[in-house]
């Protein structure tokens, strides 16, 4: 199973609820096993690690041997399944005692309680004795009718229900008439029967397979909601409804343009609950017929409405948040420019472009205004002598507003051929530079000026910059505000730190932004380190960090492997392998004469390593190979390498477009139902998933990444909605069909 196949079958698993509980937790290492495919003594170690305060990072980089060599999916996938598991067990135990309390609860019920393996299963059991509001069903027990109730429920032949309710007509019980006593009866029977767990078992089952989502526009609103047309007369399955769809029309909906409605199958459903509780034709049982029939009208179809749309919300969310991760993972590996000393501007037409110069480490040197459409020549000056006075090897140019005619300038200039001119996607920065973390670092500089360094700052080193902003600023989700926030902020905090640690962080000129997602570490440690730093000066020993106010040994075990030294006393300061295993290697050295710098540079000590001779208790095959392979390339940064990219010249505004024109671009951004597309006219194009291969695409993760150079082929340009419409098939006009719905 791929890394992303198992994301989204475990995604819906996510909960942010913190491991309290502990009763009748017993059996979840085997359920969990189970569940995920895995070993019940691979689950019941990561808990242990989990438990003890192991980071994912760590555990999957330095625990191999203790969890099976599970990677970091797997083991966010434990945690939080377990999360869900003590969850459930949480609401188990209030359930619990609300019945005692009630004094209902027998052994039989007890057991039912504690054999539910589900929210929903839990949620039946409970239903028929949760406190609630005075119903129907409670003011005609009130009036003395459930006998009457229970008398019908048997649907005995002989029985005649006027006439037995006629021993129920009592006006001051407010039971005037015969049909008042009846009517009462048969509200007692829809609310037993909605309420009977098997019975809302099978009808969720029917909602869940052939129930549809309808959603009409409302009355008088079609111009205002002309964004939604799409979902003005619409209806399709539940069952396969893709989150995208779900989360447009519940905005539709939450903005009071649409009318949203869950449906389940009706007559399906009534022949279902018939089936299983009318016996015969008699008239006590055409009487349990009207109530089934009101029952599911007024109770149960509401309920289960109610409840898919919760479930659905939740799967929507879930994929919505997989998306969402897997582009901003995409976004943070984009490959680095690295130490380079960078011009950024920041495009402005009105107030000037912002320009500031930055040294190969992103510190400001410089801060000025150009102005490229008014005083042209002396713009020109200033970027020219600016780039030969601070010996300039990059010039990073924001993609927002006058991007493209700011390009064109700076490419006019004539300046030294060996200076790359790039486009950055400035998406965040403005948040960024009105942030307390810019204040922080630039307490005498405006908005403008720390808007300029972020955008130089991305193009060196885009992970550094980015874990500054907060995810939902950065412009790669989908439907990213609509989905629960918590649940959001934990699958995007898991994607920061996953990015952070597989990359590993510079000690000495890390900020405290980065080291705060280190392994371990966190804002107040991370702060901590910088201080010290700034107090004692560069770090240069790993070991060292043990002299940081209130960074003990776990916290060290935890972050050290992470943390990067470069021209460290010790060589393996500066690479992956952890401080643990330092001996392990210096045994390696030892025993074939050479120091660990010699294994380091050459080769032909490596492949002398017999690997097995040094396994030894917890240290195993799976760590000793990533120590031989971090020796190789010590340090190692898994981001590709920096490839220049130029859009196409004189295509700056969609005007310039015209359909079967080939382009190239830049993905921005990818969802369910395509990808996005940066062509340099100041409106992302879409590829819809369709058009991204002459074969069927799945998933368009498959076949793009953010921050991709791509070539597209322009199908349709809708200047009205401002829409352009890509290709990245060899013949548009061929290959598989796939949907065409709304969105996807």
């Amino acid at each position: 199973m791929s890394a992303n196949q198992f994301l989204r079958v475990h995604a819906e698993r996510r909960s942010s609820v913190p491991m309290t509980d502990t009763e009748g937790s017993d059996h979840f290492p085997q359920q969990i096993a189970g569940e995920l495919n895995l070993t019940p003594a691979q689950v019941t170690a990561t808990i242990a690690l989990l438990d003890e305060g192991g980071t994912i990072p760590f555990i999957a980089r330095y625990r191999k041997e203790v969890t099976g060599t599970l990677d970091e999916i797997a083991v966010t996938a434990i945690r939080d399944r377990l999360a869900q598991l003590h969850e459930l067990n949480q609401r188990r135990a209030t359930i619990l005692k609300s019945l005692e309390e009630q004094g209902v609860l027998t052994d039989d019920l007890r057991q039912k309680v504690n054999a539910a393996a589900s929210l929903s299963v839990l949620e039946d059991i409970y239903l028929p004795h949760r406190p609630k509001r005075r119903t129907r069903a409670t003011m005609a027990r009130e009036r003395g009718l459930e006998q009457l109730a229970t008398r019908l429920m048997l649907q005995k032949r002989e029985d005649h229900p006027p006439a037995l309710a006629a021993g129920y007509v009592d006006a001051e019980k407010d039971v005037p008439t015969v049909d008042d006593a009846l009517a009462g009866a048969r509200d007692i029977l829809a609310e037993w029967v909605s309420e009977n767990p098997e019975a809302r078992a099978e009808i969720r089952r029917l909602f869940q397979t052939r129930g549809v989502f309808r959603t009409q526009v409302v009355t008088g609103k079609e111009q205002e909601a002309q964004k939604f047309r799409d979902y003005f007369d619409w209806e399709e399955p539940v069952s396969r409804a893709p989150s995208h769809r779900i989360l447009a029309m519940r905005r539709g909906e939450k903005e009071r343009f649409l009318h949203f409605r869950i449906l389940g199958p009706e007559d399906q459903c009534l022949g279902a609950l018939e089936r299983r509780f009318v016996r015969g034709k008699s008239a006590a049982s055409e009487q349990l017929r009207l109530a089934i029939a009101d029952g599911y009208k007024r109770l149960l179809s509401l309920g289960m409405e109610t409840e898919l749309r919760v479930e659905t919300k939740r799967r929507a969310d879930a994929e919505a948040i997989r998306v969402f991760a897997e582009n901003l993972r995409q976004l943070l590996l984009a490959a680095p420019l690295g130490a380079r000393r960078v011009l950024a501007l920041d495009p402005g037409l009105r107030t000037g472009c912002k320009l500031v110069c930055l040294d190969d480490q992103g510190e400001l040197v410089h801060d000025d205004v150009v102005f490229p459409d008014r005083h042209a020549d002396k713009a020109a000056d200033t970027l020219r002598r600016l780039c030969k006075q601070h010996k300039i090897e990059a010039i990073a140019i924001g993609n927002g507003t006058g991007g493209r005619e700011t390009e064109r300038f700076v490419r006019g200039l004539g300046l030294d051929a060996a200076i790359q001119i790039v486009v950055v996607n400035e998406a965040g920065a403005s948040v960024y530079s009105a942030s307390e973390v810019a204040r922080e670092e630039f307490p005498d500089h405006d908005l403008t000026v720390r808007g300029s360094v972020s955008i130089g700052r991305r193009l060196m080193d885009p992970l550094a910059e980015l874990v500054k902003i907060d995810p939902k600023s950065i412009g790669v989700g989908q439907y990213q505000h609509d989905v629960e926030e918590s649940d959001l902020k934990t699958g995007l905090d898991d994607v920061v730190v996953s990015c952070v640690n597989s990359v590993g962080v510079d000690l000495n000129t890390a900020s405290h932004n980065l080291l705060s997602y280190v392994s371990g570490l966190g804002p107040q440690l991370a702060r901590n380190i910088v201080d010290h730093r700034r107090e004692h000066g560069p770090f240069d020993s790993r070991r060292h960090l043990l002299d940081v106010p209130r960074l003990g040994k776990r916290a060290y075990e935890l972050a050290a492997g992470f943390l990067r030294i470069r021209d460290a006393k010790h060589p393996l300061d500066a690479s992956a392998v952890h401080p643990e295993r330092y001996a392990v290697v210096d045994a390696m050295a030892a025993d074939l004469k050479c120091s660990v710098d010699d294994l380091i540079s050459r080769a032909d000590l490596r492949e002398q390593i017999e690997l097995q001779k040094y396994v030894d208790g917890d240290l195993g095959l799976p760590t000793l190979q990533d120590i031989l392979a971090e020796l190789a390339r010590p340090g190692r940064d898994p981001r590709e390498q920096f490839e220049a990219f130029a859009f196409a010249e004189g295509i700056e505004t969609m005007q310039d477009l015209t359909k079967g024109m080939m382009l190239p671009g830049i993905i921005t951004n990818i969802t369910a139902f395509g990808a996005f597309v940066d062509v340099g006219v100041h409106q992302d194009g879409l590829i819809h998933v369709s058009q991204l291969a002459d074969r069927y695409v799945k998933d368009p993760n498959d076949i793009v990444k953010v921050a991709q150079q791509v070539e597209v082929r322009v199908l349709d340009i809708d200047l009205d909605r401002r829409r352009i419409a890509l290709s990245m098939k060899r013949d548009p006009a061929a290959g598989p069909s796939q949907s065409t719905n709304p969105g996807g």
